[in-house]
C-alpha cells in the first residue's frame, strides 16, 4: 500500500470520518486490483 494512502486511512480513521475511510477503501481495491491485472498481463507476455 502506497505510504500516501496509508497517510490518508490513519487521519480519516482518526477523525472517524466514515465517507472518507470508504472512498479511500475503494481506491486502494481499484489500485490493487489494477495492478494485479498489469502484472498478469505482462507475466503472460512471452518473447
Amino acid at each position: 500500500m502506497p505510504q500516501w494512502l496509508c497517510n490518508q486511512l490513519m487521519r480519516a480513521y482518526l477523525k472517524k470520518d466514515r465517507r472518507q475511510i470508504c472512498i479511500l477503501n475503494d481506491c486502494w481495491y481499484y489500485y490493487r486490483t489494477k495492478s494485479e491485472s498489469t502484472k498478469q498481463s505482462s507475466s503472460l507476455y512471452i518473447p
